[in-house]
């Protein structure tokens, strides 16, 4: 979790705090229930794995982690071997760190490695993998003095999206509350000059989704790597906008559920614009690369190489690899994409040609 509003967590259960807040204040953007819930559940659990609500790329398999290492080693190297600050933001467990590290250690690059985490419960796992990391609760205290290479998995998705909806005009989407039922409607008519022109004479019904949150943050690396150089790599799932549709998402037991029941107790999701945050690096000074697809970018860095080269070195492991594999390049291939930002002065990153 990054950058998140703060929502301290008290022993009032959050739907009760939000209802009361929503009968004294009125009606909240979804923006403001979206970040007050996901700041509520990443605080108070490890959401991954089996036992948890969702699994991510890197707990499915180290190919990835390791992949994602060899692609910030190769960018490293092609830039002249910089020393540099490794920074993850939103790290889950640290198991895409951990392994990233040990690809990275062995191409030659060993850099400080820097954590931008707000849960105490998945600071307490990184630090069983990373104990030597330095944890940051927002991209503002990151090293200023070096090039920063920086790796975002599937962090965007869980930034606070703001949602339009068309009736008769456009209206900013709020949340209500009748006791402990949430509800979207309808707020207040917005004018015309803030909807894109496209989208003016949408049919009734349509919703427009932007997440000023996550433009923020790309724009704040952006003028960063721009200046002190370095890379960004974000891989989400996502499209190519600006597009129409209700991409909020409720995640828990692994199994989708209401993202408007129990708030704070499963995970909130939204389909990430990588046109609208390439614009935004772009407008800081960077490169934008892609996006290309997760199937593109994990061929590209060899990742049936290194399944056939695990496989041997552990045959009775060749199945559940191949498996692995087949989730991460066929399950998960198309839908997730990846984009890279970079220095204007730092080579072009691998897959991304």
């Amino acid at each position: 979790m990054v950058d998140m509003p703060d929502t301290p967590v008290t022993d009032t259960a959050l739907p009760e705090r939000l209802a009361r807040a929503i009968a004294l204040a009125g009606p909240i953007p979804v923006a403001q229930y979206m970040a007050a819930a996901n700041a509520h559940y990443y605080a108070t659990r490890d959401p991954l794995g089996a036992g948890g609500d969702f699994t991510t790329a890197p707990e499915i398999s180290q190919m990835f982690g390791e992949l994602v290492g060899l692609w910030c080693a190769d960018l490293w190297d092609r830039a002249g071997c910089p020393e540099v600050a490794w920074v993850e933001l939103g790290p889950g467990r640290g198991t895409l760190a951990a392994d990233a590290a040990r690809a990275m250690t062995k191409a030659g690059l060993t850099p400080p490695v820097h954590f931008v985490e707000t849960s105490p419960a998945l600071r307490a796992a990184q630090a069983e993998r990373l104990p030597a990391a330095t944890w940051h609760d927002a991209v503002d205290t990151l090293p200023t003095d070096r090039p920063l290479i920086v790796v975002a998995n599937e962090l965007f998705d869980a930034l606070p999206i703001r949602q339009l909806v068309k009736r008769e005009q456009w209206h900013e989407r709020l949340v209500a509350a009748q006791d402990l039922l949430f509800l979207p409607i309808a707020g207040k008519p917005l004018p015309d000059a803030v909807i894109p022109e496209p989208f003016r004479d949408a049919p009734a019904g349509s919703i427009l989704e932007t997440s000023p949150a996550a433009v923020t943050i790309i724009r704040g690396l952006a003028k960063r790597i721009a200046a002190q150089g370095g890379a960004l790599i974000a891989v989400d799932y996502g499209y190519e906008g600006p597009a129409l549709g209700d991409t909020l998402q409720a995640v828990r037991g692994h199994a989708f559920a209401n993202p408007f029941e129990a708030p704070g107790e499963h995970d909130l999701t939204a389909h990430v614009d990588f046109t609208t945050l390439a614009a935004a690096a772009q407008t800081e000074g960077a490169v934008a690369w892609g996006p290309v697809t997760q199937r593109d970018l994990l061929g590209a860095l060899g990742i049936d190489s290194r399944t056939s080269a695990l496989a041997k070195a552990s045959p009775a492991r060749a199945e559940a690899l191949a498996a692995d594999r087949r989730r991460l390049m066929d399950d998960m291939g198309t839908l997730f994409k990846a984009l890279a930002i970079t220095a204007p002065t730092w080579p072009t990153p691998a897959a991304f040609a």
